[in-house]
């Protein structure tokens, strides 16, 4: 049949107007590259170091099953996947330091240990168990520091080395492989209590003194025990974690020195560093895998402080930011926040009042929980762009094919964009949604689909099903 190009051009138009699907142009805004992958997720998770973890045992028993459900739970706690265990130094067991599981000497580096195992460990055992029975299986140990007798100071406190390393001498002996063989039978007791230690890290901020348990190594230093502890800790099946690092930055150093050793290099497992001298904002000289291992906003000014956007570090929004650029510019594997629970000023995600059985929850229980329920072990980063200005996009794939897009509004006005995700389902975490799940917040479908951001927000989608288009 004879059609003329005049009515072909109007049916063209017509059809592209009526907004038939195999002609519609994508809405500019959030686009995702699935062929574009980086770090594999590890986890989230936070300390229960220092005795923290017994505030939580000392409440009643409905209220620790409140708090346990807050900091553990997978639907509607902070869902964590990981937990950080302290490896105790200390003589004592009095609030807010770790005993040793051999707190006096035994005689020298080469004598017959002496250690003793209470299970309880500062209830770290206990905590431990509750979490396994929520799913959470993977368990890191970091030591402050060696107990003092050890060490060139005599002290577990106020910084000190370890006696044995390249520059530093002890009329005790060296003492190097009496501690590594201390570190894996920490990993021992806890397999007796039925729960892996996965990997063991022998030292936390070497490059800072202070008045609590803490020790220094050079990364030199660091790299040599590397070498040292390698061996003994394959042997016992668990994974050599190093430095921990008081910031970020202050992190390459250790990188640059394990990663120009082979040997230390091929024992090592993880590399760790902290947040806090310098951010987690790019990735770290290094072919190992990284964690953000431990980072909290200061509270010495703010005091507790429960906001999600009142304009001081310590709210639920910094705390999103945070760990936005942890993942999504340093390429972390993991973010682990710095306590689970304290008490009194804290900027941990639970303040307990155990002595008067009480307890309350800060938003950035809920800014952590937004990434770590939905972001899970096994979950790739892919490729994110498009993102209109003022906008912190991050997006992940999951093992299972799910997909997770993490959207921050940083900005103080409602921003609509499209997105690039088959029928998410929407959270929201902001001044008055605390990671509530919002119908209708995403309209349209595949690359037509748009979402309303409300000001200063964390919005986080969750696809059901692999995105296809």
């Amino acid at each position: 049949m004879f059609r003329s190009p005049v009515l072909a051009t109007v049916v063209a138009a017509v059809t592209v107007l009526a907004g038939a699907p195999a002609q519609a142009a994508p809405r500019p805004g959030i686009d995702l590259d699935r062929t574009e992958r980086h770090q594999r997720i590890d986890g989230f998770g936070y300390s229960i170091a220092f005795q923290r973890s017994s505030l939580v045992h000392n409440l009643s028993e409905e209220k620790r099953k409140e708090v346990l459900d807050l900091l553990l739970d997978r639907e509607n706690g902070a869902a964590p996947s990981i937990l950080r265990l302290g490896i105790g130094s200390s003589a004592t067991t009095e609030y807010d330091k770790m005993l040793s599981i051999q707190p006096t000497d035994p005689g020298g580096p080469t004598a017959t240990p002496n250690y003793r195992w209470d299970g309880w460990d500062g209830a770290q055992v206990w905590y431990a168990k509750e979490a396994q029975r929520r799913g959470i299986k993977r368990f890191y140990a970091d030591a402050w520091s060696a107990p003092g007798y050890m060490k060139d100071n005599g002290t577990d406190t106020n910084g000190g080395t370890l006696c044995g390393l390249q520059g530093v001498t002890c009329a005790s002996g060296d003492w190097r492989e009496a501690y590594a063989r201390y570190l894996v039978q920490y990993a021992k007791f806890y397999r007796q209590e039925g729960i892996k230690i996965d990997e063991i890290g022998f030292v936390n901020e070497p490059d800072w003194t202070t008045s609590y348990a803490s020790m220094r190594f050079t990364p030199a230093q660091a790299a040599e025990f590397v070498k040292v502890l390698g061996p003994i800790a394959e042997r016992a099946g668990v994974d050599v974690a190093c430095c921990d690092s008081f910031g970020w930055q202050q992190s390459e150093a250790y990188a640059q020195a394990i990663e120009a050793d082979p040997v230390a290099r091929r024992h090592l497992d993880l590399f760790t560093g902290h947040g806090y001298a310098s951010p987690a904002d790019h990735p770290l000289p290094t072919t190992a895998r990284t964690w953000m291992s431990e980072w909290a906003p200061s509270s010495t000014v703010d005091g507790w402080n429960e906001a999600w956007d009142s304009g001081k570090g310590t709210d639920g929004i910094a705390i999103a930011e945070r760990i936005h650029d942890t993942l999504a510019l340093a390429d972390a594997s993991a973010f682990l926040f710095w306590l689970g629970s304290s008490r009194g000023g804290t900027a941990a995600l639970v303040q307990v009042d155990d002595a008067n059985d009480a307890y309350r929850v800060s938003s950035r229980l809920y800014a952590f929980a937004a990434y770590s329920r939905f972001i899970r072990p096994g979950a790739v980063r892919i490729g994110v762009g498009g993102a209109p200005e003022g906008l912190k996009v991050s997006a992940y794939r999951n093992a299972d094919g799910t997909e997770v897009v993490q959207i921050l509004n940083t900005t103080t006005e409602t921003v609509r964009t499209g997105v690039d995700l088959k029928r998410p389902t929407a959270y929201v975490t902001d001044a008055t949604r605390k990671l509530e799940k919002v119908p209708n917040l995403v309209s349209g479908y595949g690359r037509n689909a748009t979402v309303e951001l409300a000001p200063r927000s964390l919005t986080t989608l969750v696809t059901k099903h692999p995105g296809r288009h």
